[in-house]
């Protein structure tokens, strides 16, 4: 709807694996070019919009990695540039902050600062049940939102009704349902925090993870999504064994149902840059008690003591 042969969209670095995959293979064969920058560095973005960038590109946290970029900045740079911003909201959820009004700031025209546009898989939170494939795009400019309807028409994309009544049925709990997740990532996550295997701890409501400061001052809840990185001495055959380990987790991709899920990651593969050395194993927790997800990490860190 806002690209066409010619134009460039910037992406992060540490975006959604399948939209940068998107980005290279078909965008690139419809004539879009991209680019990408490090969303931890507000000076990356500016040196990447170019002559022919009409959308940037905004996620917060990072896919996997969870690092919380510096919004205010990010999207001030692509304002200046007169550039669209379109930011990947799912973690967020409408909940954790608001895309539209970002904490306290405001721009040089003494409005808030926001995105332009704001999309959500809501497969992961608004469904909650993990059995629903659906997204939503939503912007308060109405030139933008004439565009997209109009796309969205003549291309006939739809959904099910079933579907939507099924992600309409789940909205009322949803509030309860992301802050149940979140306090209980929170637990875990401290509880990550002390263990040896661990290097690090990626959740960015935890003192020290990428962006904490940034997540401090904009949100006021974290999703019940983290990673770790584990030590570097641990090989991959160890951290599947790990993985396979694990009782109460489930392997699989998503996250924010009710059951926890687990899965493990080779950052090497995915980072131009990777920030850290060793193998990330990324947990979504769901709606079982935190004593017991812990009690099972603990038993499944067994096979990396053999």
């Amino acid at each position: 709807a806002l690209l066409k042969s010619g134009d460039d969209v910037v992406i992060p670095d540490n975006a959604y694996g399948p939209g940068q995959e998107f980005a290279r293979h078909e965008l690139a064969g419809w004539g879009i070019g991209h680019r990408f920058y490090d969303p931890m560095d507000p000076t990356s973005l500016e040196a990447a919009i170019g002559e022919r960038t009409r959308l940037v590109w905004l996620e917060a946290p990072g896919s996997v990695t969870m690092e919380f970029p510096d919004l205010v900045a990010l999207i001030g740079i692509a304002r200046r540039r007169g550039v669209t911003t379109v930011l990947d909201n799912t973690w967020g959820a409408g909940i954790a902050f608001a895309p539209f009004a970002i904490g306290d700031a405001s721009g040089a025209d003494g409005e808030p600062v926001g995105v332009d546009i704001s999309v959500q898989a809501l497969t992961k939170y608004a469904s909650g049940g993990g059995d629903v494939l659906m997204g939503s795009v939503t912007t308060r400019d109405d030139a933008i939102h004439q565009r997209i309807k109009s796309a969205h028409m003549r291309i006939g994309f739809g959904v099910g009704g079933n579907d939507v009544e099924l992600v309409l049925r789940s909205l009322p709990s949803l509030p309860l349902r992301y802050e149940a997740q979140a306090r209980a990532g929170r637990e875990l996550a401290d509880w990550w925090a002390k263990r040896p295997e661990a290097a690090h701890v990626l959740h960015p409501a935890l003192p020290g993870a990428p962006g904490h400061e940034h997540w401090r001052r904009l949100c006021s809840d974290a999703a019940g999504l983290f990673s770790i990185v584990l030590d570097e001495r641990y090989t991959r055959a160890q951290v599947d064994a790990f993985v396979d380990a694990l009782k109460l987790f489930r392997i699989g991709y998503s996250w924010a149902w009710p059951v926890s899920l687990v899965i493990a990651y080779d950052l090497k593969s995915m980072r131009k840059c990777p920030r850290w050395p060793g193998f990330v194993v990324r947990f979504s927790i769901g709606l079982e008690a935190a004593p017991d997800l812990i009690a099972d990490c603990e038993q499944a860190l067994a096979v990396l003591r053999l």
